[in-house]
This record gives C-alpha cells, sequence and structure tokens, in this order.
C-alpha cells in the first residue's frame, strides 16, 4: 500500500495513517463501487465544464474525459485495482485517474467534494432504478388485464376475515390487483420528479469560489433543475427515504398477492395451479410442489420494510449538514432496490402463466351462502325494509346450514317459510352468474364490467395490453 493510500487522499492534515481497523471500518468500497458508472458519468460532466468555464484548460479536460472513458472500460472488464485503503468507489477512481493520466487527474475535484459528488451519484442511479421499475410495473399491470380479461366469466368466492362473502369475478379480483400497481406507479413517477434535482456544485456544504456553471452541469446530467440550497443538497436523503417507502408499500402489495396465491395453490383450495418453473419440490416428500417464489416475495416485503426503517432512524438525529453517518444509506437503498426489482420481475413473469381450476373456483363460491347478499337485495326490490330482509335471510341461511344446502337448493316452498314476498323469480338471483351479472356499473364484479375497465386499462398502458 502506498503512503497516499495508507493516509488517504485528504491526508495533508494527519500525521500518521488511519488505522487498518479504521480503515476497514470505514470502507465502502465494497458496496459503493456499483455506482461507478454514475460517479464517471457525474465526473465527465463536471470536468467539461470545469474547462468550458476556463478553470482547468482545455487540455486537461480532454485528458481527463478521456482518462474516464479508459477506467470505465476497466471497470466493465473485471481489471480495475479497486483498494479498500482508499474508501469509496470516488477516490478509488480518483486515484486510478491520477496514476493515468498524471497532474490533471488531481484537477478533476475542483470546485466539488464527496459530499455533493455521492449526493449526485445516488440521484443519477436511482433515477435509472426507477425506471426499470416502472417498466417491470407496466409489464406486470399489463399481464394481470390480460388474465383479467381470460378469466372475466369465472366465478370464485370473494372473502371478508377469509370467510366466503359473495361471488366475484376471478377477472376483477385481478383487476384489484392491477389498481394497487397503478397507484404504485404513480407513487414512482412521483418520487422521481424529486430525485431528478441535481446536488453538484454544492461542494462540502457552503457551495464553491469557482465560477461553476451548474445549470451546463445539469443540463448535460439530464436532470430537470440544480439544488436551492447546498447545505440541504449534501445533507438530503429524503429522495432515498421516499423511494424505499414507495418500495415497501409496493412490496405489501405484492406480499398480500404472494399470500393468497399461496392459499390458493394449496390442494385445500386447488384454485390455481402455478407453473412449475416458479415452484421446488421437497428433499423428502415426493408429491410436493412448494410456491417458493411466491413465498419469497412475501418475505422480502420485510427486508424492504426494515430498509425503511433504517432510513428513517438514520436519519432522524442528524445536523446540518453532512456527516459520516450517511454512508450507511447505501447498503439498505441497494437491498430494497433489489428486492424490489426482482419481486417484480418474478410476478411479471409468473402470475401471467397461473391456470385457474375453474371448477373448483366455482364449487367454492357455492359454499358459505355467498349470494345470501342477493337474496336480501331481492327482498328490498319487493318492499322489505333492509333490516327485515337481513333477519329473513339469517334465518334462512341457518336452516340451509342445518339441511346442509345452499340457498340455491333450496325450494321455493322452503324460501317462503321466511317471506310470502319471495316468488318464483328469486332463483335468478341466487345463481353465482346472477349474482355476478347484477352488480353492473362502475368498479362491479360484472363481467361486463371486467371487460370495460380492461380495456380501459389496456388504454391507460398504450396497447392491447401484453408483450
Amino acid at each position: 500500500m502506498s503512503e497516499q493510500n495508507a493516509k488517504g487522499l485528504w491526508s495533508g492534515r494527519f500525521s500518521e495513517a488511519t488505522d487498518a481497523f479504521v480503515a476497514a471500518f470505514s470502507a465502502s468500497e465494497h458496496y459503493d463501487r456499483r455506482l461507478y458508472r454514475e460517479d464517471i458519468r457525474g465526473s465527465r460532466a463536471h470536468a467539461r465544464m470545469l474547462a468550458e468555464c476556463g478553470i482547468i484548460s482545455a487540455e486537461d479536460g480532454a485528458a481527463i474525459d478521456a482518462g474516464l472513458t479508459a477506467i470505465e472500460a476497466e471497470i466493465e472488464a473485471g481489471g480495475f485495482p479497486w483498494d479498500p485503503a482508499l474508501e469509496d468507489v470516488h477516490m478509488n477512481i480518483e486515484a486510478r485517474l491520477t496514476q493515468r493520466i498524471g497532474e490533471a487527474g488531481k484537477r478533476l475535484h475542483t470546485g466539488r467534494s464527496r459530499n455533493d459528488q455521492i449526493a449526485t451519484d445516488i440521484r443519477l442511479w436511482l433515477r435509472t432504478v426507477i425506471d426499470g421499475n416502472l417498466a417491470l410495473l407496466r409489464r406486470f399491470q399489463a399481464g394481470l388485464v390480460d388474465l383479467a380479461e381470460r378469466e372475466a366469466e369465472t366465478v370464485m368466492p370473494g372473502f371478508t376475515h377469509l370467510q366466503v362473502a359473495q361471488p366475484v369475478s376471478f377477472g376483477h379480483h385481478m383487476l384489484a390487483w392491477y389498481e394497487m400497481l397503478v397507484r404504485d406507479e404513480a407513487r414512482l413517477h412521483d418520487v422521481r420528479r424529486r430525485v431528478n434535482e441535481m446536488p453538484l456544485g454544492s461542494a462540502a456544504l457552503a457551495g464553491t469560489t469557482f465560477p461553476i456553471d451548474r445549470e451546463q452541469t445539469c443540463a448535460a446530467l439530464g436532470f430537470d433543475a440544480p439544488t436551492r440550497n447546498s447545505l440541504d443538497a449534501v445533507s438530503d436523503r429524503d429522495f432515498a427515504i421516499e423511494f424505499v417507502s414507495a418500495a415497501a408499500l409496493a412490496m405489501t402489495h405484492l406480499s398480500r398477492m404472494a399470500e393468497e396465491l399461496v392459499i390458493w395453490a394449496s390442494p385445500l383450495t386447488g384454485f390455481i395451479d402455478l407453473p412449475d418453473r416458479f415452484c421446488t419440490g421437497s428433499s423428502i416428500m415426493p408429491q410436493k410442489k412448494n410456491p417458493d417464489v411466491a413465498e419469497l416475495v412475501r418475505g422480502k416485503s420485510a427486508r424492504v420494510h426494515g430498509a425503511l426503517h433504517t432510513l428513517l432512524t438514520l436519519m432522524k438525529g442528524q445536523p446540518l449538514a453532512y456527516n459520516r453517518d450517511n454512508q450507511e444509506d447505501k447498503e439498505p437503498l441497494f437491498d430494497a432496490a433489489d428486492a424490489l426489482r426482482d419481486s417484480l420481475r418474478a410476478f411479471a413473469d409468473m402470475v401471467p402463466a397461473l391456470s385457474v381450476n375453474r371448477e373448483r373456483t366455482r364449487a367454492a363460491a357455492r359454499e358459505g351462502f355467498a349470494t345470501a347478499t342477493d337474496l336480501a337485495d331481492y327482498l328490498v326490490r319487493q318492499g322489505v325494509a333492509f333490516r327485515d330482509a337481513h333477519e329473513i335471510v339469517g334465518q334462512a341461511v341457518a336452516y340451509g346450514v342445518a339441511e346442509g344446502r345452499d340457498l340455491a337448493d333450496l325450494s321455493l316452498a322452503e324460501l317462503q317459510r321466511f317471506s310470502s314476498a319471495i316468488g318464483e323469480d328469486v332463483f335468478s338471483v341466487l345463481t353465482l352468474e346472477g349474482s355476478l351479472a347484477a352488480r353492473d356499473h362502475t368498479g362491479g364484479t360484472a363481467p361486463a364490467q371486467v371487460r370495460r375497465q380492461v380495456a380501459a386499462a389496456r388504454q391507460r398502458l398504450g396497447g392491447d395490453g401484453g408483450d
């Protein structure tokens, strides 16, 4: 290790080298190296601005640009000599640049600090991450819309308290999941707007004495605007917390979906069959087909929730401006981003490929007196007050439970024991298909409404749906 590496690129103030344990304890290059593309991109834009503003020479600017290009190729080829003693991705790249191009490399850091540098790198990286997640969200949405159309006529039980409540269309249930993802998409778009502000030029905390052109750098890096306050810009991690918050809520939605998939795939329920390629077997029980992907997504939601708590706790006691605590922001942020990306990809691939056991879902909808509310509504239309209708149907259900028969299986004479208002037309509302079709209004579960919502969703997605 060179003497410069032992003391660090900031070693002028210090009379002895950093303790070996402290150097290892402080190092972040083993995880923040994933920001190398963003770091090089930001450095290239910064160097060009410095040259165009006459702060460094055009020759030095060109040398820096060429050197950074070579370093990026070196990293991507796997030949870059990462050195933990240089602490982080920034100092590793800057030291390597100086090794390659000499004195000009030492001028790159003019007018900036690692404080505004890392804040810029994370925003650049997170912007790309959000765009990738948005693409996955829309692919998953399109798959759900296709599945909803395919199963618009499929009857299944709707649940409250995990008890059979009313019949619903399987397609309607898929569109409920779709609506969750639409909100997740909107939140990520909203976060992206606040991510897309540029801290570069804020330097350590107070700005710089050099005549920099932040607007030029901002345009080169594709940001909407420079940040307005240098103190806030270098110490702000709201944008990271907002992303992880949006990710945590999206993972909550995916976890809820996962829970239903696990229940539905159980032989005790038998509503769906997941493709074999998304399941695993048992090391001891040869008959098992385990919904591991769904279970892992459900489990990974806990990691993202934990990342959100970590970031909130990390920031809650920090005074302005930058503090070294902020080094701890990247691992939970990276982990949350990876978990969301992988979970979205898994579900976008798996869920649209599941098959529905229509006979089993229909049979389950006939259990638990799912059309009881339809009978109550029928009585109301016959002039019976709703509370009286509720009582009448409750008595009819109790009778059905005792007889072991659904309401639709009772005879007209049996039903009329409970109310003389019941006529022969009652059976049209006691059928599962009749129950679905009767809810033909915006947001209802009628197959006709499901198809209308599918058409609206496809228009929103900008095409016919699917890939």
